[in-house]
């Protein structure tokens, strides 16, 4: 709606100044707005970003900006592990720590590689009008299909082959209950000690947990509905947070993953922005 009636280029208008002085361009409003819905769309629309360095410095922080598959996620974990009185501060805590960290790391990085660019903002601001009911539904039949279909492919698939992984072990014997004995396992038992330093990694579950968000974010609830329906997880409110933090911060899903790689153009630069992430999620997760 706010698209339609020519609001959000003027916003991006407004907002110039500031952003300028979190160290990132006045266009990078609209792509981090529409990073809290969904990564995909919000990187592809960094191409109206002239300047190559405030894109990639942009295209960097988006995944900082908790889409909506993150929020499963966080509710969770944080009404499963937290008492009633917490949950809305720690879940409102955790979009303003991404924000925090956004305009932290977009400092740095306009010292280092967007050192001394000035790029001259330079937009067109569509005249003011009221959205016609058809164009609306038409947009948010668009995005409900995407989701659809997203949910009816990849993260069924994901949650299938999770199943088929936990239930039967390399032999491809059914195992059961026994899921210590299950592909999932062993390969979560290969994967933890990574994890160990962020508290989440004494158990193989949160390691595979935390690995199958790549795929999608929402298939790290599946994981923990059909892994936890038989196996316990075990979590701290130190190690839930943990766990949070490494999930809002590690490198996006594989569908975000190539827009960055088709709007990057560069292997090397896409490699830098998931080592990036990955490390930022790493760090603040310890």
């Amino acid at each position: 709606f706010m698209e339609d009636s020519g609001y959000m280029a003027r916003a991006a208008f407004i907002m110039e100044r500031l952003m300028n002085k979190m160290g990132l361009h006045g266009k990078s409003f609209i792509p981090l707005i529409m990073g809290f819905g969904c990564n995909v769309p919000a990187i592809m629309s960094t191409r109206t970003i002239e300047s190559r360095q405030s894109r990639l410095i942009t295209t960097l922080n988006l995944p900082l900006m908790s889409c909506s598959a993150r929020l499963p996620i966080y509710i969770m974990i944080i009404a499963t592990f937290f008492a009633p009185k917490y949950r809305s501060s720690i879940m409102i805590s955790l979009y303003v720590i991404g924000m925090l960290i956004a305009v932290i790391m977009s400092k740095i990085f306009t010292k280092t590689i967007a050192k001394n660019e000035d790029t001259p903002f330079v937009m067109e601001l569509p005249s003011y009008k009221l959205p016609s009911l058809k164009g609306v539904l038409i947009h948010m039949w668009e995005k409900a299909k995407s989701f659809i279909k997203k949910a009816g492919s990849v993260i069924l698939l994901s949650s299938i082959i999770l199943w088929l992984l936990q239930r039967f072990n390399w032999s491809f014997q059914f195992v059961g209950e026994d899921l210590d004995q299950s592909i999932l396992a062993s390969i979560g038992n290969i994967l933890r000690y990574l994890f160990i330093p962020l508290g989440f990694g004494q158990s193989w579950a949160p390691a595979v947990a935390a690995i199958t968000g790549l795929v999608a974010k929402e298939v790290v609830v599946s994981t923990f509905a059909t892994v936890g329906s038989v196996y316990p997880i075990m979590f701290s409110k130190v190690t839930a947070l943990s766990f949070i933090v490494f999930t809002m911060f590690a490198a996006p899903c594989f569908a975000a993953i190539g827009a960055m790689k088709r709007e990057l153009g560069s292997r090397k630069e896409l490699g830098f922005a998931l080592l990036f992430q990955t490390g930022v999620a790493y760090v603040s997760a310890m």
